[in-house]
């Protein structure tokens, strides 16, 4: 945690831009400032092109802004190397994605060990069997993805996500390919999970209803942040 302002996220006049050999420069991101608390829980909202998944991929350090600066965990990303920033994700950064995914010729078991062993940390096996069995897959340790429905594929990644006990878990369009039903099931497993382990949640979601579910909904329009709504606890 960054011990100075309780902050796990926090970006400051963040920019991405992009140079078209045709037309102007073309800004997707314009001066963003967010700040997500230690454990709490976020979403960002908005048209598509409005930069959602452009913020959560540099948040995430998986892309470099134009300008701006992101910090993860007190660390200034732009200080580090790509090297560095791969450590620093495999250690603090979950990712839960549309389409889920998945290693198709892995496991379930398999796919959740995966985080673990980018982190040496694969004795851990117990607890990535706990987590299939929480999420509702004790019986699926050893089914490939093709053998799982979309819902169960998704619990899959949740329990992957998760096993890492990372500070902080991004979220793309979490419920997009499932039905409302199987939607509702993945929702509620994933804020039960992120109270369980005290993980920051980030969520970027075109379903308002589950937006509305977090504790800070940030809505952006043209690249940058047009609302900001605290949901009080």
């Amino acid at each position: 945690m960054d011990s100075e302002n309780g902050y796990i996220l926090e970006t400051r006049n963040l920019t991405k831009s992009f140079k078209t050999p045709d037309a102007p420069e073309l800004v997707v991101l314009d001066g963003i400032n967010l700040a997500v608390p230690t454990g709490s829980t976020c979403s960002i909202v908005g048209p598509s092109g409005s930069g959602k998944t452009t913020l959560l991929g540099l948040c995430a350090g998986l892309d470099q802004p134009s300008g701006g600066d992101v910090f993860l965990d007190g660390e200034k990303l732009s200080d580090l190397s790509e090297d560095q920033r791969a450590s620093l994700r495999n250690a603090k950064v979950g990712f839960v994605f549309q389409n889920f995914q998945l290693v198709p010729t892995l496991t379930s078991l398999e796919n959740v060990l995966v985080p673990l062993e980018l982190t040496g940390r694969s004795d851990r096996r117990e607890q990535a069997v706990e987590l299939l069995q929480r999420v509702g897959l004790g019986d699926r340790l050893c089914h490939y993805p093709v053998q799982l429905s979309g819902g169960e594929q998704q619990r899959v990644a949740l329990a992957r996500a998760f096993v890492n006990r990372p500070g902080i878990l991004f979220a793309d369009e979490p419920t997009g390919n499932l039905d409302e039903e199987t939607s509702e099931i993945i929702v509620e497993m994933l804020f039960e999970l992120n109270a369980e382990s005290g993980t920051a949640l980030v969520i970027v979601t075109h379903d308002h209803e589950l937006a509305n579910l977090a504790g800070q909904v940030i809505r952006m329009k043209g690249g940058k942040i047009a609302e900001r709504t605290v949901h009080s606890k």
